[in-house]
């Protein structure tokens, strides 16, 4: 529909390379790649993954996959041998489309060294030991051994006629599975939520909605589409009203600030670790961005000094919070860019349209009345499917009335805006990303010098929270910070790494004999006072 209304508008635009594409060409780009799919032998069902940056093929591929009713799994471009392992087996993936890799996460080495058979394999007939499932593997960039290559997607398209995709695109239902987002959990797993066609268009078309978006509207991604936030909020809350989406590539203050610049975006969307590095850049006042009227921001709490900051020195007076998580695919509560500015800074907005939410007492699962703090759930169209093969997870986590549980402490104003004021989940949020303190703990604990490890949140001015460890090491153990920090970067994703690690000689308790958080977390704010002196 969008499509016939404003095939001629701009639908996709890049500034770091050239590639833009009309409504119309776009939807065609789209039909080639999905036929090309099919001319793989990929069918409806299929489960396929992605790990690349925002690139133009990202987005080509997403909308291709649902045209055919593939179920695509978005891989975390920070992610690595074992975390990618795990998600490729888990999602009983058939197909990796990926691109050389990023800064020093090399991704053809990681692939090949788990599936070392690809080197020798003819394209399409891969047959790994550790990863029985998958087949194949497609390049966006180079054209490595036993690799399809991006460039041969319109060639297995012509495989394909015209009649079978019509017939292949007419199967595919409103409430079919489009993809499935991994997301960290408090047990150490990464656990995949379900998702549908209609659920991530609606979430996106309402989000689009209170932003009032017109075909006038150019919008700066400055999100990761592998994140359900970037997804959504970038991709289809922008395409269900004909706008136009500017993604980034690399996330820098300078690629965003120079996307707005060239493009007279009118929006722009991010964590509000880019916007502190945005505000706060040495060229901040070299760039024009007066184009700005709208912006928003998610994936971590965000300062009021810092929302009322991006209101003035970025001309945004259009600018709004929400709140959401993977689950809920993702956009729980948000603001209209009309609702009253103290509402839109101090809150994350109201209920979004056709979700129902309530907030519970975290022992009696009472509800309670406004004004009261407790677990937020939340029930509707937008809460997922399930976790992937995870019944018990998900049994867990959404009850027997289909109100899924957040987890997050949260209360609400007798005008219906919430407030987020804490979490059940032992959760640590950097910039967006999700730590989960018993993943890094178990991993680390593997060290021969390890003794004992703690993870704690420590308070970040830039990225909201960071991961502080405190560390026993084993009797006449050698080791240092920097072995600490480097065996963690090199085999987990980078934002797991720990901001601070500390060495003790044992962890303090309580009466119980359980340590006492309590006062690691006092150890915290004092080492970052000691920090500050020093700085």
């Amino acid at each position: 529909e969008i499509t016939k209304k404003y095939a001629a508008e701009i639908a996709v635009k890049y500034t770091e390379v050239v590639f833009e594409l009309t409504y119309e060409k776009l939807d065609k780009e789209a039909d080639k790649i999905a036929k090309g799919l099919l001319g793989m032998g990929l069918r409806k069902g299929d489960h396929i993954a992605v790990w690349a940056t925002n690139r133009p093929e990202w987005i080509l591929l997403f909308l291709a996959a649902a045209k055919t009713g593939l179920i695509l799994t978005p891989i975390n471009t920070n992610f690595k041998a074992r975390e990618l392992r795990y998600i490729l087996k888990q999602s009983d993936c058939r197909a990796l489309f990926l691109s050389n890799g990023v800064r020093d996460v090399d991704y053809i080495k990681i692939i090949n060294n788990l599936c070392p058979e690809i080197e020798s394999s003819k394209p399409g007939m891969l047959a790994s030991k550790k990863l029985p499932l998958l087949k194949f593997a497609v390049s966006f960039d180079e054209h490595p051994a036993g690799m399809y290559h991006w460039s041969q997607m319109e060639e297995f398209g012509n495989l394909i006629s015209d009649d079978e995709f019509r017939k292949s695109k007419s199967s595919v239902l409103p409430d079919d599975i489009v993809c499935i987002i991994y997301t960290s959990a408090v047990n150490g797993y990464l656990k995949g939520a379900v998702l549908t066609q209609s659920q991530l268009l609606n979430n996106g078309y309402a989000a689009g909605e209170l932003y009032k978006y017109t075909p006038a509207d150019k919008v700066c991604v400055a999100l990761p589409f592998f994140h359900c936030f970037g997804l959504v909020f970038g991709i289809f809350s922008t395409l269900s009203h004909g706008a136009a989406i500017i993604p980034l590539i690399g996330l820098s203050p300078v690629k965003a600030m120079n996307a707005v610049e060239k493009a007279e975006c009118t929006t722009i969307v991010s964590v509000p670790t880019l916007f502190f590095a945005i505000i706060n850049h040495e060229d901040f006042k070299k760039y024009n961005l007066s184009s700005l009227r709208k912006g928003g921001i998610g994936g971590a709490h965000c300062p009021s000094q810092l929302f009322d900051q991006l209101t003035k020195k970025m001309n945004m007076s259009k600018f709004v919070n929400g709140y959401g998580l993977t689950e809920c695919t993702p956009i729980c509560t948000m603001s209209s860019i009309d609702a009253p500015y103290e509402k839109r800074r101090d809150t994350v907005g109201v209920a979004m349209p056709f979700a129902e939410i309530k907030i519970i007492h975290p022992e009696t699962g009472l509800e309670l009345s406004a004004e009261e703090h407790g677990e937020l759930c939340v029930r509707g169209y937008n809460v997922m499917k399930g976790y992937y093969k995870m019944p018990e997870e998900t049994e867990k986590t959404i009850d027997k009335d289909g109100w899924l549980h957040t987890g997050d402490i949260a209360a609400v104003d007798q005008d219906g805006y919430y407030k987020i004021t804490g979490r059940l989940k032992d959760m640590i949020i950097r910039g967006g990303e999700n730590i989960y303190p018993k993943e890094l703990e178990d991993f680390i604990r593997q060290h021969p010098a390890i003794k004992d490890v703690r993870i704690v949140a420590a308070p970040s001015e830039i990225y909201g929270e960071e991961a502080f460890a405190f560390i026993v090491s084993e009797k006449d153990a050698s080791i240092t910070i920097k072995d600490i920090k480097l065996y963690v970067t090199q085999n987990m994703a980078r934002y797991k790494v720990p901001s601070h690690v500390v060495f003790i000689d044992q962890m303090p308790m309580d009466i119980d004999e359980k340590i006492d958080d309590l006062k690691l977390s006092k150890m915290v704010r004092e080492h970052l006072c000691i920090d500050s002196l020093k700085s």
